[in-house]
């Protein structure tokens, strides 16, 4: 499992020009099956999204491609966790 932070650079300012495609971006990581769950990082700081089924090396190509990423809107921090326990609905999270 990843966690994906996306936090605010000093390009900030540029999000709403992106927004739409970057919006988009995150659909198709929902429709591919790769993230579970997005949010915004408080207070406004950026966003995390976690992800499963998808190698490292494919996350970090999936997240160069991030509209706010290319344009430098966020910088891109990606965490591996190994987990080890969880409750039973989110036992798809164990690797």
């Amino acid at each position: 499992m990843f966690i994906v932070f996306l936090k605010f650079s000093n390009n900030k300012a540029a999000a709403p020009e992106f927004m739409a495609a970057h919006n988009k971006w995150i659909a198709q990581g929902f429709a591919d099956g790769v993230f579970q769950c997005m949010g915004s990082l408080v207070p406004a700081a950026g966003g995390a999204l976690l992800a499963v089924g998808e190698s490292r090396e494919m996350l970090e190509i999936r997240v160069a491609a991030d509209p706010f990423v290319q344009n430098d809107v966020v910088i891109a921090e990606i965490t591996e966790v190994a987990v080890k326990k969880t409750v039973t609905a989110l036992n798809f999270l164990k690797g």
